[in-house]
């Protein structure tokens, strides 16, 4: 296993470029697909998520500083570009980020990829009725299990901010799911 400083290193450089991409790919594709994925919901939109978000790591790879590590970078990425295409989805059917959202999920069932239950749809709905800060800081806790800490690198807001927010969405989902 390659460590992180000097993926980097190689990354930045001409020669080992295109190897150290293979390599980085390998690495994060499955992490940054299902951190997608809980955002944007389908597999096809993912997938080209996913590979935007793998063109702009590649294309700005020279502006990483290591301020933070090379995974939170790229989730911070990945976030922005599903965040974008949300925003690009719903400016296209003309609707709010939400409808949108809660279309996305309304599809699930048609998306041969989707292998959840009725409760991890219910669970999919409870999420989309959070605001968009609260369903970030849900997901990355919930589904990617990192740790605070991460999340406020990814994000960049406090630890506090996160945990507050973390706990707020996790009521209201629990008040959606025991709803009915």
């Amino acid at each position: 296993m390659i460590d992180e400083l000097q993926l980097v290193e190689q990354l930045k450089s001409d020669t080992d470029r295109e190897q150290a991409f293979r390599e980085l790919i390998r690495l994060y594709k499955e992490r940054l697909y299902w951190h997608i994925r809980n955002i944007v919901k389908s597999h096809d939109d993912t997938d080209d998520v996913l590979q935007n978000t793998f063109i702009k790591v590649y294309k700005n790879i020279d502006n990483f500083k290591g301020e933070s590590q090379l995974f939170s970078w790229m989730y911070r990425i990945a976030t922005n570009e599903s965040i974008t295409f949300i925003n690009k989805q719903a400016k296209r059917l003309q609707t709010t980020n939400e409808e949108a959202q809660l279309l996305a999920i309304n599809n699930l069932k048609a998306d041969e990829y989707f292998e959840g239950d009725d409760i991890q749809f219910k669970l999919q709905k409870a999420i989309a009725t959070l605001p968009q800060k609260q369903q970030l800081v849900f997901n990355m806790k919930y589904f990617d299990d990192l740790k605070f800490k991460e999340i406020s690198e990814i994000l960049e807001t406090s630890e506090g901010a996160l945990k507050a927010s973390y706990h707020i969405a996790v009521k209201k989902i629990q008040g959606y799911l025991t709803k009915d």
